[in-house]
């Protein structure tokens, strides 16, 4: 990657980037950090480099109001002019048969000791809770939109919607619209 780097710099290849911090769609989207996405959601959504704050974690899933994702919404509507908020979810998705009985033993088997996880829970960090998936994409979608609209720091007229991609097509379903 790094001699990559060096080559792309060189080149001069960054020029075909250069923008601003705004985005120009005055839009912030969070979605899933699926690598099937990557390249295709912004294709899919005509989105070219520079116009649109784009947030991403697991599943698209927003839990808590003031997680470091509801912070980068606000973030982006207050100092760098987004209007709207997107969150797209995704068919197929990874976080919807994720059982956290597994993935906490994969976490013994790469060397976490059980101490720490006993630990956690007696901090009242339940793992199961913290790692949970969905059942349904429509859903996830759906509460996390909700948590958005209904944070108390976000300006009334601020639009929220709710899409879900799929992966395969690029096909977009349209959830809730703001």
């Amino acid at each position: 990657m790094l001699t990559y780097n060096k080559q792309f710099v060189e080149g001069k290849e960054y020029e075909a980037f250069q923008t601003d911090n705004l985005p120009n769609k005055r839009m912030v989207i969070l979605t899933c950090m699926d690598t099937r996405l990557v390249e295709l959601l912004p294709r899919a959504l005509n989105i070219q480099n520079g116009d649109v704050k784009m947030l991403k974690n697991a599943g698209a899933i927003i839990r808590d109001p003031f997680d470091s994702i509801m912070k980068g919404i606000l973030v982006a509507i207050y100092e760098l002019q987004a209007e709207e908020v997107t969150v797209i979810g995704h068919r197929d998705c990874g976080m919807s048969h994720v059982d956290t009985d597994v993935l906490t033993n994969k976490m013994i088997e790469h060397g976490i000791e059980k101490e720490t996880l006993q630990t956690l829970e007696h901090a009242g960090i339940d793992l199961h809770d913290e790692f949970r998936g969905f059942d349904s994409v429509e859903e996830s979608v759906q509460h996390s939109v909700t948590i958005v609209r209904n944070h108390p720091l976000l300006p009334k007229h601020i639009k929220v919607h709710g899409l879900v991609i799929d992966p395969g097509t690029g096909k977009l379903d349209v959830v809730t619209k703001g």
